[in-house]
């Protein structure tokens, strides 16, 4: 989507002479309250355990491990005992602990990209043998079949004999394999993690992006935000100098550190005067989305721009002149300049009622939604759906081209009504789904004290601003 786009690449209009960086007030505070989370789910952000897959195989992606460094041995300690023999050109923060108390010698082994348990037991001198009786526990199996490179294994050996192994699966569990008299035994370790509360605000002044960094905010914090806004405000055109937002977001912690940034829980963006608020609240089965004070979905029934675009290289303009035909032709539509084979997705949860070449469109794709909307992509490069079926928004469903008449790549997209074509970049766009109406009471109690807190932010920037 255009929000993306143009986060990083696209300066503000208005620019301040002889500036750069973001004129960014930023206030950071954790909250006191501590909550610690639960073993991760299949959520967002949040890792998963392994799953399990037949073959041991290596992926190509890289392995997520928190850093975990031995405790530093204090002045006249008794000597630590040495490791055994450590792969060397590891990548920093996937360290593993040693336990000194357990007998044999210890040794941490690292994934490197092509790797196989197989491999790794053999260039160790590891029995094969235990490694087979490893794989053979049901609840350890599926944690050590998939491995990726940077994976940190933490075994205790008596020559080749393996008597305990242990790994990291995801942010919150170790998976550690003892020897026992019938063989081995698995069990989990858990490793709580802290949700704390953060605030930060900003002013742009030269790049929405620009202000993220300098209110501390990290890259997907910023990028969330702005996916909170992505049917209200156009990122890559619309931002200007002077717009602030106020952002209460979540930091996960473990062990006195920093993991990473979490769930933005309120957030309020000012784009030209006009004040966009919104609060995070989940449905009866856990799935977060985000609401307006009043309880409205932020999300609407259509993208706002169905494509990740450069520029917008032709409005929707009744009276255009068209650039090949050199005649007065309206343009009903509105072209997204992007490069060839840029991803186009469907704008709104539809059904696909002609996909195919379409003379002057090119290759096209033409849905229908609800409420009589229908809307139409042209000049693709490659069809990604066909007629008949049904699709959801934001599946991709073609790619960018500049079949047709077309001068050059880009995206030709209408929106209609009942037939009738409106300005797909200034149309009234429905709603999606509001918080329904049984849960409207726990609704109001959940967001009554974001919204307090958002008054407190933007109350303390307008203050300083105004200093």
């Amino acid at each position: 989507m255009a929000v993306l786009a143009g986060l990083v690449v696209l300066w503000v209009g208005d620019p301040v002479e002889g500036k750069q960086a973001a004129d960014t007030r930023s206030v950071s505070a954790p909250v006191e309250q501590r909550l610690v989370l639960p073993p991760p789910s299949a959520s967002e952000d949040r890792p998963s355990a392994l799953p399990s897959s037949p073959p041991l195989q290596v992926s190509s992606q890289p392995s997520l491990q928190p850093s975990l460094q031995p405790s530093a041995q204090a002045p006249g300690d008794a000597p630590q005992p040495l490791l055994g023999p450590l792969v060397l050109d590891r990548q920093p923060g996937t360290e593993a602990q040693v336990d000194p108390e357990t007998p044999g010698e210890q040794m941490l082994i690292e994934v490197r990209p092509g790797d196989s348990l197989d491999r790794l037991f053999r260039r160790h001198e590891l029995s094969v043998a235990d490694l087979h009786r490893l794989l053979s526990l049901a609840e350890a199996e599926p944690h050590l079949r998939r491995i990726r490179p940077g994976d940190v294994f933490q075994i205790v050996r008596e020559g080749s004999a393996v008597l305990s192994l242990q790994r990291r699966i995801d942010e919150t569990r170790s998976l550690r394999v003892d020897a026992a008299e019938e063989g081995y035994r698995a069990s989990f370790l858990e490793h709580p993690v802290e949700i704390r509360r953060a605030r930060a605000t900003g002013q742009i002044d030269s790049s929405f992006y620009a202000a993220g960094l300098a209110a501390g905010l990290s890259d997907g914090t910023i990028m969330r935000l702005a996916g909170i806004y992505a049917w209200d405000i156009d990122f890559a055109l619309e931002i200007r100098r002077g717009d602030w937002f106020t952002v209460v977001y979540e930091e996960i912690w473990q062990d006195g550190e920093k993991l990473r940034d979490g769930q933005i829980v309120a957030v309020e963006f000012n784009n030209r005067g006009r004040s966009f608020r919104a609060v995070r609240f989940a449905d009866e089965e856990g799935r977060p989305d985000y609401y307006t004070p009043e309880g409205q979905s932020m999300r609407k029934a259509f993208l706002r721009a169905p494509v990740d675009f450069k520029r917008v290289s032709s409005n929707f303009n009744p009276n255009r002149l068209h650039p090949i035909l050199k005649t007065r032709r309206p343009h009903r539509g509105v072209d997204y300049a992007a490069r060839t084979g840029t991803p186009i997705m469907a704008a709104g949860d539809g059904k696909v009622i002609a996909a195919g070449n379409r003379s002057g469109y090119g290759k096209a794709v033409e849905l229908q939604h609800g409420g009589n909307v229908t809307t139409l992509y042209a000049h693709m490069s490659r069809i990604a759906t066909r007629t008949g079926r049904r699709v959801k928004q934001g599946d991709v469903i073609g790619y960018v081209g500049m079949t047709g008449l077309a001068t050059a790549p880009h995206l030709h997209y209408e929106y209609r009504v009942n037939g009738v074509h409106k300005n797909p970049r200034t149309v009234e766009l429905p709603h999606a789904e509001p918080v329904p109406e049984a849960r409207r009471a726990e609704f109001v109690r959940v967001a009554a004290p974001l919204i307090r807190e958002l008054d407190g932010l933007s109350n303390a920037l307008r203050l300083a601003a105004a200093d």
